[in-house]
């Protein structure tokens, strides 16, 4: 069975988006079938992988949402062989109106998802960046969850309300949800509140704080404008070398 991952956290600008398509685009290079499905209105993951969300908007996860097409009719292969993506558009903010009256709209995404994700290792969600029904949605089809973390002070201190979410879907939705872990992004060595930062993390979480460390680096924050993911963008970059480590440890720890 493949394994669901949402990458999420509620405050915005930490990585977030970027995780999800260099996590899954560096698992499929590491000859893993992957999905990605952008849970984001924003649709930043699906521009990132040089899909313009205005050239079908009658084939994304919106229309899944509200019952109007399979979710088979949304995948779109992307430049990587074994990454496949399910888009977004600005309509799914509409969705979550458009989903109170299901009575079962907390589970709409994983009840859809059942039938393929079987066909992937992985399917990872880049999350919105809000704590409403399309993130629950989220949070109840995966198996577990990926929290970027920027390091800064007021990063921590959002990390409550995230967790607190968690801890509903778990006890009311989706009892199996675990953590995955924690991820650094952004890091500045030079900086020392970055380094501050994270031993904060390590000493509240520990083994819960992945190894691997996703530096800053220019050529990661060009890569979404290029449509590529980093590792077709610019293969010797510090951001493929941060991201591929990654993906290895996601690896080991799902053996």
């Amino acid at each position: 069975m493949g394994k669901v991952i949402a990458i999420a956290n509620q405050k915005g600008g930490v990585g977030k988006t970027t995780t999800a398509i260099n996590l899954a685009a560096s698992l499929a290079v590491l000859e893993k079938k992957v999905l990605i499905i952008d849970a984001d209105p924003q649709a930043n993951t699906t521009s990132g992988l040089n899909f313009s969300p205005d050239t079908d908007q009658k084939r994304t996860l919106y229309e899944v949402l509200i019952g109007e097409i399979d979710i088979r009719d949304t995948l779109i292969q992307t430049e990587i062989a074994d990454l496949q993506m399910i888009p977004s558009h600005i309509n799914l903010v509409g969705a979550e109106i458009e989903m109170l009256e299901n009575p079962h709209r907390e589970t709409v995404l994983r009840d859809a998802l059942a039938p393929i994700r079987d066909n992937y290792d992985f399917v990872i969600i880049d999350c919105s960046p809000s704590l409403g029904l399309i993130t629950v949605n989220s949070l109840a089809a995966a198996d577990s969850i990926i929290i970027p973390v920027q390091p800064e002070f007021f990063a921590l201190e959002g990390l409550g309300k995230l967790l607190q979410t968690i801890k509903l879907v778990q006890k009311g939705i989706n009892p199996a949800l675990t953590i995955e872990g924690f991820l650094v992004t952004m890091f500045d060595g030079r900086t020392k509140v970055h380094s501050q930062v994270v031993s904060q993390l390590k000493e509240h979480f520990g083994d819960m704080v992945f190894k691997s460390i996703i530096q800053r680096n220019i050529r990661l924050s060009e890569a979404p404008s290029h449509g590529k993911p980093i590792i077709l963008y610019d293969v010797v970059s510090n951001g493929t070398t941060n991201y591929l480590n990654f993906a290895k440890e996601v690896l080991e720890n799902n053996r």
